[in-house]
């Protein structure tokens, strides 16, 4: 106990000025977590530790203080230690029995819970395909609570103990009364990353958050920073990493990782592949994050790379999660969809709580129609995040397949409250709402996808033909005149339909106001494409007629370049646009 009130002290303050202090911290709490079979924790430790210059001999941190207890439970603990680390957990239990010192009972406590996990697992993956819903549950879970809600109201139990009883809690789906522990337990032990781990993915949003009366210590920005990451707040999530990297973590892998993540999340593609190139460098063997940068390449349709990277992984361990969802990339990349989706079945065999295999499995039985597979992939990826915006929006996509607009509507709102600001949800959204025939909405979610910047450049072409539609041509011509300039201002290679769709309206839209300039330059430019070629050649030969008769053009041209009060309403900027400059749009 003396050792974790020295560490809560030592953690105290949420400065990174002794970063010799911090690296200590971290040698001393990656010791003790692995002593506990905290392995996880005590990776992420000694990875910080490691991104930190290292300590001269006088400065190490001194082993832990053996208590009276301790030393009467070291035989037992020692050997139960050694079946721990061979998986044998009811042996490790059996011999930790009766064991009083703090180190020995969380031994116990966490053997016992463990050997539930794994007969869970073991059931989970003998009697059920990874598809179907179990009621496969860990027996052990009751009895835990018992006895560790016993040694909490006591006040028996040490920041380790607080992690393992917070997980009983949130296992058994006691949400509230969870946070509350895994709070305590930050408290606590500040030091030890599961338990802020484990707080993260209980808060579903940044309110819940500002609620939490959290410790103020360096390793709150660490939490703050993942926990941004987790809600899509993408830019605080940056902001916080790259102060810890000015604070003297610039060596972190984990922090590059992160960032890496980060970018993945906001679709930037390119910094995205670029920072995990560069964690390549760093780390060759490294297999976290892998299946993020392999659904970068997949984006990208970068074989090759992708090809070499599922090779790669093979090498290191073909027995992990993230190797099997790799080589599902590759084969999905290859359109080899039934591969793909037995290598994202292998890895729910190895984890069947990996959230990505989950809605990666989902994509490839939509490609396969297998609609009612794909819905209970996406239920179970929900399951186990319900922050996973990918199910939700394939959940929205499912229901659309099967014409149930209502459901659809629900599960793309769902995917647009965790991504306010990714215009394909916008769009989804848009189109759900024009099925079910509530224009005005379609409307408010087109002109805002194209306000948040729209990735598939669809939104104004959607919005164009709502508008033609409820017959509001100067609405419509504004919205393809703006879909031109947009499409050819970034010199994106587009899809030739939509564009000659566009300069077709143009070219009736302007012949109908007269504007024989305009209508003949719009008509020229419908002769470039296969679908327009004859009715562009068809306008011109009655644009000359016209003219040749003494037809006059139009002048009166400033109504149609104003956008409508209606749409000005909806945030939408009320600045007058140009009539359209064809002289450099060249398809």
């Amino acid at each position: 106990m003396a050792a974790a009130a020295a560490m809560v002290a030592a953690a105290g303050g949420g400065d990174f000025s002794d970063l010799r202090e911090i690296k200590k911290q971290l040698l001393s709490v990656a010791e003790r977590s692995r002593e506990r079979g905290l392995q996880h924790s005590g990776k992420w430790a000694a990875e910080l530790a490691f991104a930190l210059e290292p300590l001269p001999l006088s400065e190490l941190p001194p082993p832990p203080v053996l208590t009276e207890e301790d030393a009467r439970d070291l035989d037992a603990y020692t050997l139960a230690k050694s079946y721990f680390d061979l998986k044998e957990y009811d042996r490790a239990a059996y011999f930790l029995r009766g064991c009083k010192s703090q180190k020995a009972y969380f031994l116990y406590m966490y053997s016992r819970y463990l050997s539930g996990e794994k007969k869970k697992d073991d059931e989970t993956v003998d009697s059920l395909g990874p598809l179907e819903k179990g009621q496969v549950k860990n027996e052990a879970l009751r009895e835990l609570r018992v006895e560790l809600s016993k040694k909490h109201k006591a006040q028996e139990l040490d920041g380790f103990g607080l992690y393992l009883y917070g997980v009983v809690l949130r296992k058994l789906d006691l949400v509230k009364e969870a946070i509350d522990v895994f709070v305590e337990a930050a408290h606590v032990l500040p030091l030890h990353w599961g338990a802020w781990l484990e707080l993260c993915n209980l808060i579903t949003d940044k309110e819940m958050l500002k609620f939490l009366s959290l410790p103020d210590t360096w390793m709150k920005e660490f939490f703050l920073a993942h926990i941004y990451t987790e809600l899509q707040l993408i830019e605080e999530a940056l902001q916080k990493y790259q102060s810890l990297i000015d604070a003297g973590f610039s060596k972190s892998t984990y922090i590059i990782s992160q960032i890496a993540v980060a970018y993945h999340n906001i679709r930037d593609i390119d910094k995205a592949l670029s920072i995990f190139n560069e964690l390549r460098k760093q780390d060759p063997y490294r297999i976290e994050n892998m299946d993020t940068f392999s659904n970068l390449l997949y984006v990208r349709s970068m074989k090759p790379e992708l090809s070499y990277l599922a090779h790669n992984l093979c090498e290191i361990d073909k027995y992990r999660v993230e190797t099997c969802c790799v080589i599902g990339n590759y084969y999905s990349l290859r359109s080899q969809h039934e591969k793909a989706a037995l290598y994202f079945q292998r890895a729910l065999k190895l984890n069947p709580r990996y959230l990505g295999a989950w809605t990666l499995m989902g994509h490839e039985y939509m490609e396969m129609k297998n609609t009612s597979a794909a819905i209970q992939a996406y239920r179970h990826a929900i399951e186990v995040n319900k922050r996973d915006y990918r199910a939700w929006y394939g959940l929205g996509q499912t229901y659309e397949i099967l014409k149930m607009p209502f459901y659809c509507l629900y599960y793309y709102r769902r995917a647009h409250q965790l991504r306010p600001n990714d215009s394909r949800m916008l769009v989804a959204l848009g189109e759900c709402y024009e099925k079910l025939n509530q224009l005005v909405e379609a409307k408010k979610c087109y002109w805002r996808a194209y306000a948040v910047g729209d990735v598939e450049k669809m939104a104004l072409v959607k919005l164009a033909k709502l508008h033609e539609q409820l017959n509001e041509s100067e609405q419509a011509a504004q919205c393809y005149i703006k879909y031109i300039q947009d499409i050819y201002s970034c010199g994106e290679v587009v899809e030739h339909l939509e564009v000659s769709t566009a300069f077709r309206y143009l070219a009736q839209y302007y012949f109908k106001c007269k504007l024989w300039d305009e209508a003949s330059a719009c008509a020229q430019k419908c002769c470039a494409f296969n679908d327009t070629r004859e009715e562009g050649k068809a306008l011109l030969r009655q644009i000359l007629q016209l003219r040749n008769q003494g037809e006059t053009s139009s002048t009166d041209v400033a109504a149609p370049f104003f956008l409508p009060a209606s749409l000005s309403a909806n945030n939408t900027p009320t600045r007058r646009v140009s009539p359209l400059n064809l002289s450099s749009v060249t398809p």
